[in-house]
């Protein structure tokens, strides 16, 4: 004799519904930037694991990490903007003499 095996039914949701438990509406809403200063210095991080135990996690910027204000932000969508802005700027930047030819050009003044 063969076993019937069923097969489990999809449970039907509605994709663009939110369940009554997850009701925002009574909130006063999100403040921009409200942890901005404290991530530029660092954060620190607490996990606190369901077995008693906490682990403590600190965390700063990388070395070389850039943070834009947020007035600025809208203009630079990403990275390849910002460095693009920056090269642009970059060339109207008078070049800087090397040592070398700032010794050269002394030595030619001396010599004169």
């Amino acid at each position: 004799m063969k076993q019937e095996i069923s097969k489990p039914t999809e449970i039907e949701t509605e994709d663009d519904e939110m369940l009554p438990e997850y009701d925002f509406s009574k909130m006063a809403g999100g403040v921009r930037g409200k942890y901005y200063q404290a991530y530029r210095a660092g954060h620190t991080i607490k996990i606190h694991r369901t077995d008693g135990t906490t682990t403590v996690q600190h965390f700063t910027p990388e070395n070389g990490t850039i943070i834009l204000d947020p007035d600025v932000q809208p203009y630079f969508p990403d990275s390849e903007a910002v460095n693009k802005a920056l090269r642009a700027l970059i060339a109207l930047i008078p070049q800087k003499q090397s040592k070398v030819k700032k010794r050269k050009k002394v030595a030619a003044e001396v010599a004169v």
